[in-house]
């Protein structure tokens, strides 16, 4: 088995010395420490690539606080961080280092962005599982991640991937912007699923259809953000669209980038405002961008009757499932996707990749705006995820290396 899938934190065999590099380790709960870990080796079919770039996700700063762990025994168990650590990081782009003997359409040099995701494709099985046949990829029989499920991440100077899980880079766009690509492509295949769902209530469907006519983002980060921007921009929706954000700096934000309205949740209550907004209906279609387990117990008073709800936020601590009483008897659509499904182009590349990279060079996403906080080293993770992503600027962090 390839090197790039876990196995960093081997020792070399007796006798053998081996290259090494600088990453940063998660080694228990809120530490970070950087240390040298073994250089990747490419296999015949992958890929060595310096990182240029790592996006800090919502997702990392839950890992990092100790609130989840998916790398798992073979019992589902997590394995903590300090029996087999961590390295983070799975919004990357790069430069291609090396490529193995079997790989003719990459060459050092060529910058990428990656799919983090191993699947059926990317392993070169013979016979794909019934989700990488449907274009589900992040559900693959044999999924694993890197920088989530004890794969080595981005936050390294190297990683080695399979060719087909880099993306090349056709413009000038530069790497910081680039490894937006990630949580872009998560966005595209989660409003894809939305698109797909038999819902009452249908987002720009066909004339015979019920039109969605009114839509909450609830939450103003990055993701909210991008939402915001792809119904606008890429959906071409023009109807009411709301966003719920207790950040001042957030809900301007999502104004210049095409929300109709803005709620702050602190000042207002939230039901009351979406009523007023929609002559008491409540909206068609919910995305829930937040993580914030306290707007689970409100989404009820903020929908129609069959509405859609897009679980989109990860996290929802503090909450018990009682909050759910209420939503099930209004009867919604719930949609619950994750990572950046959606298919693959001719020659294996993960679409929702390609898609969302060609978005962000067209400019039609701007994802500039929401970059709060640029780091230039390894040692500045631990700061940027125990403190910064808490303070109130903070909206997006990413290491450059």
């Amino acid at each position: 088995m390839s090197t790039s899938i876990g196995a960093w934190e081997k020792p070399a065999a007796l006798g053998e010395t081996r290259a090494t590099m600088r990453a940063g380790v998660l080694c228990g709960v809120e530490q970070v420490e950087v240390r040298d870990v073994p250089l990747p080796v490419a296999n015949a079919h992958e890929v060595i690539v310096r990182v240029s770039a790592v996006g800090l996700c919502g997702t990392d700063a839950h890992i990092f606080a100790g609130h989840a762990n998916y790398n798992t025994d073979e019992y589902g168990q997590p394995i903590p961080f300090d029996v087999v650590p961590q390295i983070l990081g799975h919004e990357i782009s790069g430069r291609v280092e090396e490529t193995g003997t079997e790989v003719s359409d990459l060459a050092p040099g060529d910058r990428v962005v990656i799919d983090q995701g191993l699947n059926c494709v990317s392993l070169r099985r013979e016979t794909l599982c019934e989700y990488c046949r449907t274009g589900d990829s992040h559900q693959c029989e044999f999924y694993a991640e890197h920088g989530i499920t004890g794969l080595p991440g981005g936050l390294a100077e190297f990683i080695a991937v399979p060719a087909v899980n880099a993306i090349p880079i056709h413009s000038d766009l530069s790497l910081t912007l680039a490894a937006m690509a990630e949580p872009l492509g998560c966005v595209i295949h989660a409003s894809d699923a939305a698109a797909r769902a038999q819902a009452r209530y249908h987002l720009n469907g066909n004339s015979s259809g019920r039109q969605v006519e009114s839509v909450l983002v609830c939450g103003a980060g990055p993701a909210g953000l991008m939402f915001v921007q792809y119904l606008r921009r890429v959906l071409g929706y023009d109807g009411l669209l709301l966003v719920s954000e207790p950040n001042s700096d957030k809900r301007n934000l999502s104004l210049q980038l095409g929300a109709d309205t803005t709620i702050d949740p602190g000042d207002r209550d939230a039901v009351e405002a979406v009523h007023d907004y929609t002559a008491g209906k409540g909206v068609d279609y919910l995305i829930e961008a937040s993580g914030a387990g306290r707007v689970l117990a409100f989404i009820p008073g903020l929908i129609r009757k069959q509405a859609t709800v897009l679980l989109y936020g990860h996290g929802h601590a503090g909450v018990d499932l009682s909050v759910l009483n209420n939503l099930m008897f209004r009867e919604p659509t719930l949609i619950t996707p994750v990572g950046a499904s959606g298919g693959f182009e001719s020659d294996g590349r993960p679409s929702a990749y390609v898609r969302a990279l060609q978005l962000i060079e067209q400019k039609r996403i701007d994802v500039t705006p929401f970059i709060t906080h640029r780091y230039t080293s390894l040692e500045s993770v631990q700061t940027a995820l125990a403190t910064d992503i808490h303070t109130p600027g903070y909206i997006k962090g990413v290491v450059t290396l």
